[in-house]
């Protein structure tokens, strides 16, 4: 299910931006990521995430990322080492998974990530997991 088709998406202040390998929908507390079919992340395009999510929410915000694989892309799983060094706002991650392959992508990533991710069957499960580690951080 994408963003834009959640129920409860209309429930959080959102912008909607739109890169050429994306849709990234900006929350108060959290990102939501939709990547293009068929692409593949390497260290430019996670720079160039990164530079979004700062010009945002700047570089003290701790925030969520939820990466809603909606399609099928390819992923490099060093650059998740590479971007827990230079980029330290991300608090907690979820990835949500529809299919088989989805699923063994995602265990891959987190197995990588240096941050506190979870792996999840739905976009609700995602959100109200990243909404619980935020706000524990925060408290």
């Amino acid at each position: 299910m994408r963003f834009e088709e959640y129920n409860n998406s209309v429930n959080f202040n959102h912008k909607k931006i739109q890169l050429p390998f994306g849709e990234f929908f900006l929350c108060d507390n959290f990102v939501v990521a939709e990547l293009k079919y068929e692409i593949h992340v390497d260290w430019s395009v996670v720079q160039k995430i990164g530079e979004m999510i700062i010009e945002q929410y700047g570089t003290s915000e701790k925030i969520g990322f939820i990466s809603n694989k909606v399609n099928s892309y390819s992923i490099d799983p060093y650059v998740w080492v590479t971007f827990s060094k230079e980029y330290d706002f991300i608090e907690a991650s979820a990835i949500v998974w529809y299919n088989d392959v989805g699923f063994m992508t995602a265990t891959l990533e987190k197995m990588f990530s240096k941050s506190n991710v979870n792996i999840c069957e739905s976009l609700d499960e995602s959100v109200q997991w990243i909404l619980s580690n935020i706000i524990d951080t925060k408290n």
